[in-house]
């Protein structure tokens, strides 16, 4: 997982684990933001994914990370940011 020094500090700063981010990066529905970047987030298809991966249990111990959101770079696959979504992602 390749992240920018901006990625890497807003992933420790908002205490999201990398275990989170790489659920995003595997499961997470992709949504182009027409900035050179795309946001992964979960959706219901997404997260019934990850419990059958990862197991009910430690699904449910995971539930204050399941609005995180990522954006990662188009060509590169880069992480750029990630963060807790508070509001609905409004996608055009």
């Amino acid at each position: 997982m390749k992240t920018t020094t901006h990625g890497s500090q807003r992933m420790q700063q908002r205490g999201i684990p990398r275990l989170m981010i790489e659920m995003l990066q595997r499961y997470g529905k992709r949504a182009y933001d027409h900035h050179g970047g795309v946001i992964r987030y979960l959706d219901k298809s997404a997260r019934r994914s990850i419990e059958k991966y990862i197991g009910s249990q430690v699904y449910r111990r995971m539930h204050e990370f399941h609005d995180a959101y990522l954006v990662e770079a188009v060509d590169s696959g880069v992480i750029i940011t990630c963060g807790h979504r508070f509001t609905a992602l409004h996608l055009a």
